[in-house]
């Protein structure tokens, strides 16, 4: 069996969702810490965000993915990436993370209103069987959100937070 260089790797078709509530603060779920995850081991935030099916508009998957994670149905697009963002894995995830199959993803972000009730929201009785991925979330402002997140997205949150969030304000 050869070794594929990570750089030959494609990257993982992913939809992302900067969700804001009304007042103007932002989504962010602790990520349920485990060795197994992209991130690895530590304490880390992120947007909610998840790969898109084959064949599925990226539209379509990001309502998917914010259901799923979070089970917020009550939102609205506001405004969408004007191009898809990148990111490669740290050297040690290479080759691990998502069964060794990518080398990062290949995200396209969404900026949505939440217009719901906050007792809609529920990111530990995920919905439709699937594995809770967050067992806490919190609305917060942009620059707590890049204290938050891990080291290697912090790049990219912080150019989508500067592209979508003038647009959704």
């Amino acid at each position: 069996m050869s070794i594929v260089e990570p750089e030959q790797l494609p990257y993982r078709p992913c939809v992302g969702a900067l969700v804001v509530n009304r007042d103007g603060l932002i989504f962010v779920g602790h990520r349920m810490d485990g060795p197994e995850e992209p991130e690895g081991p530590g304490t880390w935030w992120q947007m909610p965000q998840g790969g898109i099916d084959e064949g599925e508009d990226p539209r379509v998957a990001v309502f998917r993915e914010l259901y799923e994670e979070t089970s917020i149905r009550s939102v609205r697009i506001v405004a969408e990436s004007e191009g898809w963002w990148l990111y490669d894995l740290p050297p040690e995830l290479q080759g691990k993370a998502w069964g060794g199959r990518f080398r990062g993803q290949k995200q396209k972000w969404y900026a949505m209103r939440f217009e719901g009730e906050e007792s809609e929201i529920d990111v530990v009785n995920v919905p439709d069987g699937h594995d809770a991925e967050f067992d806490r979330w919190q609305w917060v402002g942009p620059d707590e959100l890049m204290n938050r997140v891990v080291p290697f997205k912090r790049d990219v949150y912080r150019r989508i937070v500067d592209e979508l969030v003038p647009l959704i304000r």
